[in-house]
This record gives C-alpha cells, sequence and structure tokens, in this order.
C-alpha cells in the first residue's frame, strides 16, 4: 500500500491512538482531530493535532483543506450503553448526525476512502453464535442503533457519490501497547479487564459480577477479547481495501470467548492478587455469549488476531496500569 494521509478523527481515544502508531509504524501520516472530551493529548505522539468536533463542518473543511489527507478513519462517537439510553439525542448527535458532518467535508475536499469504527452492539442479542456479517443487525440501546445509523448513511453516501467505506465491527477491544506507550483511561471506566485490575490494585474494593446463573459452562457472561494492537492493525490493513462506490462490514475478534470468571482467575495469575468479587443481579440485555465470527476480514485484509491470547491482553494492561501509567502527567 503506498504512503497515505490519514485524518483520523477520535485519534486521541483509546483505540484510535493505538492506531495512529499503526499508521505511522506502515509509513503513513495520521492527523489526529480530537474534541479531547474523552481522548488525551498525551497520546497524539505520530502525528499532529487539531482540535476540533465531529459535528463542525467549517472545522472539519479547515483541516482537510491545510492537511489534504487521502482517506479518513473515524473514531470520534460516544460510547457508554448505560449514557446513550439516558441521553439518546446525544448520541445520535455524535455518533449519527457526526457520521453526515464528516462525509460532507469528506465530498468537499474530495476525500475517497472512510473507514468506520464500528460495534457488535449493532447485533444487539444475536439469534446464532459466533456472530457473522449476515446475521441480523438489532441493537437494543442507542448506542448500537447510533452506530448501525452511521454504517447506513456511509453505505449510501458511498454508493451515491462514489466513495470506499469500510465498517469493523469489533468486540471487547482490551489490552495496551506492548511498549507502554499507549493504553486504555477511561472516565468513567466500564470495561471489564481494567476494572478487574483496578480491584487487583486496590484501586476499587471488588469487582461486581453481574449474574452467574447463565447459560454457560461457568454461571458468567462470555465475551471475545480482542487486543487493541489487533484491532489497530486492522484498521490500516482496512484502508488498502476500500473501493470507490462500495460499503462493505467486517468483524473483528478472535472467534474464542472467555468468560468472567475466566477473565478474573487470569488477572489474579498475572497479578498475584486476591481480586475480591461480589455477586450482583443480571444486568438487563446482556447476552449470555458474544463472540465473533472473523473469517471474513481475515480472508479479505489477510488480517488475524496475534496478540489477543488472553494472558497477553491481561499481562499488557496490568504493566500499562502499574508501570507506564505514572509516566503520564495526572490531568492531562
Amino acid at each position: 500500500m503506498e504512503t497515505v494521509r490519514v485524518l483520523v478523527t477520535g485519534g486521541a481515544g483509546y483505540i484510535g491512538s493505538h492506531t495512529c502508531k499503526a499508521l505511522a509504524a506502515a509509513g503513513h501520516t495520521p492527523i489526529v482531530y480530537d474534541n479531547l472530551r474523552t481522548g488525551h493529548a498525551w497520546a497524539v505522539k505520530w502525528g499532529p493535532l487539531e482540535h476540533g468536533d465531529i459535528n463542525d463542518l467549517a472545522s472539519l473543511s479547515d483541516v482537510m483543506r491545510r492537511h489534504r489527507p487521502d482517506a479518513v478513519i473515524n473514531f470520534a462517537a460516544l460510547a457508554y450503553v448505560g449514557e446513550s439510553v439516558a441521553r439518546p439525542d446525544f448520541y445520535y448527535q455524535t455518533n449519527t448526525a457526526g457520521m453526515i458532518t464528516l462525509m460532507q467535508a469528506m465530498r468537499l475536499h474530495d476525500v475517497g476512502a472512510i473507514v468506520l469504527s464500528s460495534s457488535c452492539a449493532t447485533y444487539g442479542i444475536p439469534a446464532r453464535i459466533p456472530i457473522a456479517e449476515d446475521t441480523p443487525q438489532g441493537p437494543i440501546n442507542p448506542y448500537g442503533r447510533s452506530k448501525r445509523m452511521a454504517e447506513e448513511i456511509m453505505s449510501d453516501v458511498c454508493f451515491a457519490y462514489g466513495l470506499g467505506g469500510i465498517a469493523l465491527r469489533y468486540f471487547n477491544a482490551a489490552g495496551a501497547d506492548s511498549d507502554g506507550e499507549l493504553g486504555e483511561e477511561h472516565h468513567p471506566e466500564t470495561h471489564l479487564i481494567p476494572l478487574v485490575l483496578q480491584a487487583a490494585a486496590g484501586l476499587r474494593p471488588h469487582i461486581s459480577i453481574f449474574g452467574g446463573d447463565y447459560d454457560t459452562p461457568d454461571g458468567t457472561c462470555i465475551r471475545d477479547y480482542i487486543h487493541v494492537t489487533d484491532l489497530a492493525s486492522a484498521h490500516v490493513a482496512a484502508l488498502s481495501k476500500c473501493r470507490s462506490g462500495e460499503f462493505s462490514a467486517y468483524n473483528l475478534g478472535t472467534g474464542r470467548g472467555s468468560s468472567i470468571a475466566d477473565v478474573i482467575a487470569c488477572a489474579r495469575a498475572i497479578t498475584g492478587k486476591a481480586i475480591v468479587t461480589q455477586p450482583e443481579g443480571r444486568r438487563l440485555g446482556d447476552p449470555p455469549v458474544l463472540v465473533a465470527d472473523a473469517s471474513l476480514a481475515r480472508k479479505t485484509f489477510g488480517w488475524s488476531p496475534a496478540h489477543s491470547d488472553l494472558e497477553n491482553v491481561i499481562k499488557d494492561a496490568w504493566a500499562w496500569m502499574t508501570i507506564h501509567r505514572a509516566r503520564v502527567a495526572p490531568g492531562d
């Protein structure tokens, strides 16, 4: 793939920043566009940072005019399911209307390719496991619906105006950069693995287990955890597969599921900490099992998750939390 300039909206966030590192390692130039509402300036290390909002057409146009990107990778989104239920308009404005604004700017400046950070939340409670791309999409919350709508908008615009678009629907992003330059830093934190490790580090008194009576081998929910470095490499690979006038979607996952109990047992072994657990009732809408069929991405991109063994995921996340994070200025 030839060297390209890539506008990475939301590139100061968790997956976006890891993707910027992967882009730079592949010889490309990432230009980060982020409002820093949930992203971090310290995570922007491989190209310029432009401060702006995904819904600001004038700002996006100015950045595209000055930097002349060849492609866009869009990570600019809100991603808390509970918040989406409480503030659905906020989610549709950012995740859905923001896609319209971004693609308008792309058309104004002849940017012909886009890769969208999408989600397995577009499937809702799946009819079958593992989940393939032809599994019916039935999202059960505004977050999932906002992502599905963004995909539909992207598809229609690509067909109408000759843009090339790929949506990457990933499962449970986890882990941290093995070099210690980047890691997961959310406020508030809602992802299982960092919550478990916070309990191990004494930053919270326990880890809550929501439901222990699911129809799974140990009674706890099973999820497909994929290392953030593997997600980043998939975004880089997807850029070269964008085709004018076409839209396609791909799952990103390992095809292997780990239960909550598996995660806690692995974290105990790696950290040497007891990790107190507290049983809670089931959360509404939590499917027992979510595991990806990512064979289409493997076939199309020649991509495979090389870092996503659960032990490696937790080891890298623990190193970030306990060693590398201390280098980052608090509050930055």
